[in-house]
């Protein structure tokens, strides 16, 4: 679509600014709420899914599982990038958060190591290259989304992709100083840690 064409949809009412924003920013911000909180639990997660007998293994462990998360990023860069090319960046946008709905759920549900053994870990690296995957195309499209749907104040509308991840950066930090200031760690461990996540609370 020309800057032309979206002008006039925007002089028209079709575009909405603030729907438009919301609706971008919102999704960017939980992917990366997500990301961050696994960082923040990574010892209670060391020991719900990664345990060994030198906790030091169990945390490079943990922490080699959410690097991971990092070599799926291009890729679904490449996917998202290319399938919003074809199907446009609204659908792409939707596949992103789907997916990463998905990794997100399967991290709240997951049954702990001791419930089924070496079964958990590995689904923990499935639903962390799952959210980069997702993360990589998302962060991508939602940006697009909004560029395209405002050439003429591109810089200020892109703009709300950084502020949403500082954010969830805000958010996360904050529900993690709470949850473990106010709790055992064994509550911690055998509960609390997952209302980290959007959709386990």
């Amino acid at each position: 679509m020309s800057t032309t064409t979206h002008a006039a949809a925007i002089k028209h009412g079709t575009g909405p600014a603030a729907r438009l924003i919301i609706a971008a920013s919102v999704g960017n911000a939980l992917e990366f709420y997500e990301i961050l909180v696994y960082g923040y639990f990574a010892v209670t997660i060391a020991k719900v899914f990664f345990p060994a007998a030198d906790p030091a293994v169990s945390i490079l462990v943990t922490l080699g599982t959410f690097g991971a998360s990092f070599l799926a990023r291009p890729v679904g860069a490449i996917f998202l990038g290319e399938y919003g090319d074809r199907k446009g960046r609204k659908r792409a946008l939707t596949l992103s958060i789907l997916l990463m709905t998905i990794g997100t759920g399967l991290m709240t549900i997951m049954p702990s190591y001791s419930s089924i053994g070496i079964l958990a870990p590995a689904l923990v690296i499935a639903a962390r290259l799952l959210q980069g995957f997702s993360v990589g195309g998302e962060f991508a499209s939602s940006t697009a989304f909004l560029v395209e749907h405002r050439p003429d104040r591109a810089g200020f509308f892109a703009s709300w992709q950084w502020s949403s991840q500082g954010f969830a950066a805000v958010i996360a930090t904050g529900l993690g100083v709470l949850l473990t200031s106010t709790l055992a760690a064994a509550d911690l461990q055998s509960w609390a840690w997952r209302i980290r996540l959007p959709s386990g609370s």
